[in-house]
């Protein structure tokens, strides 16, 4: 045992929980108003059937990388199914939007080229340029001008990557997709574009924000988590053809992982196929973050402007955070605090997920409980 690692570790351990930034592991318990379950699809019982059946099929597991023996029919499938519905060429099934964001930004970017970035942008994201070599820049958070300037002075300077989320995951807000797809035709610069908590939500089809933005023809490829609003888990990195077929040859996530279990893919082409036959989901999960939003505000609970289902209640200090989520989930509710380095110091928040399955009774229980705890902890939104 290396007893100078063992100490150094044990005192950082203790600097996470005297600065309230000690988590843990804990399992579901209580209403849940912070898991990104936005459509309720996860314990879907099509879904839970048509799983076990693939998995009577299939097996447990894929065996091995997809391009020695893990490969199965149903990943063709599912990704055949996946890029239909996204309006591109193809796609390409991962384990993780965290190994799909870095397969994208490993594989295409190399030394020499640029990734201008949002600053907010999801960890993933921020590793994926690091791993790259690729040069970083960082513009303000959805500022058009800001990254119309960075565009103009990286000219012919390698290939110009833009990198977004088209739903910031912690703010719960939503870039300017038009404005930076035509900046990007204009520069020559790719856009890449994170959709992993609109995926299912947004759009007409429900395959996201880039469908509901109507800039497909500016995006060069997309990075859709299905694990959040389709309720199964892994990620699609969707895109032409040509970029696709690079990722499978040299996406070092792709070549040197494990596939996922077949079975996940046989339940996600029932997943996509229940987002685009029941549109009243979404319909239904626009109305109840509409609700809980006004409710909030009615409360005097101050939150950010926007529309999403996310909702973040700033509160600033990490324990006062806690000892509000704290009191949330002795109240019954699955409220989860979140702190740095996940969101910048100063601003632990409650990050709120919406729910399509949320009732008017339920929600009202929960903002008077949620009112009670930021008056009982002297914590008030918005104040740090």
């Amino acid at each position: 045992m290396n007893s100078g690692l063992q100490g150094r570790v044990e005192a950082r351990l203790r600097a996470l929980a005297d600065g309230g930034l000690c988590r843990s592991l804990r399992p579901p318990s209580g209403i849940d108003l912070s898991s990104n379950d936005y459509l309720g699809l996860a314990g879907h019982p099509l879904l839970r059937h048509n799983m076990i059946e693939a998995i009577q099929q299939d097996g447990c597991g894929s065996t091995g990388s997809r391009l020695l023996r893990g490969h199965r029919a149903s990943f063709d499938t599912v990704e055949q199914a996946f890029a239909v519905w996204k309006g591109t060429e193809r796609a390409l099934y991962f384990s993780s939007g965290y190994l799909a964001n870095l397969a994208v930004l490993t594989t295409f970017a190399e030394p020499g080229d640029v990734i201008l970035g949002d600053r907010l942008n999801h960890a993933s994201l921020r590793e994926g340029v690091r791993l790259s070599f690729a040069r970083r820049v960082v513009f303000r958070h959805n500022d058009v001008h800001s990254l119309e300037r960075l565009l103009a002075s990286t000219r012919g300077r390698g290939q110009v990557f833009v990198v977004t989320e088209s739903l910031f995951s912690m703010d719960g807000d939503i870039p300017p997709l038009g404005e930076y797809g035509r900046l990007c035709r204009e520069a020559g610069a790719l856009l890449v574009v994170d959709e992993a908590h609109a995926v299912g939500v947004y759009g007409a089809s429900g395959s996201g924000l880039i469908e509901d933005a109507g800039i497909a023809r500016d995006v060069f490829v997309s990075i859709n988590t299905a694990g959040k609003a389709l309720g199964v888990a892994g990620a699609f990195v969707a895109g032409p053809a040509w970029a696709i077929e690079y990722l499978v040859q040299r996406a070092r996530p792709f070549v040197f992982s494990t596939a996922p279990p077949p079975a996940l893919a046989a339940a996600l082409t029932t997943s996509m196929a229940l987002v685009a036959a029941e549109p009243e989901r979404r319909m239904r999960l626009r109305d109840r973050a509409t609700r809980l939003r006004r409710c909030l505000a009615a409360a005097g609970i101050a939150i950010p402007a926007g529309s999403s289902q996310i909702i973040p209640v700033l509160i600033g200090e990490a324990t006062r955070t806690v000892a509000v989520a704290e009191a949330l989930q002795s109240a019954g509710f699955d409220v989860r605090a979140i702190r740095p380095p996940t969101v910048a110091a100063g601003t632990a928040r409650l990050r709120l997920s919406a729910k399509a399955d949320l009732s008017d009774a339920v929600m009202d229980q929960f903002i008077d409980a949620l009112a009670a705890a930021l008056e009982e902890s002297k914590c008030y939104a918005g104040s740090s």
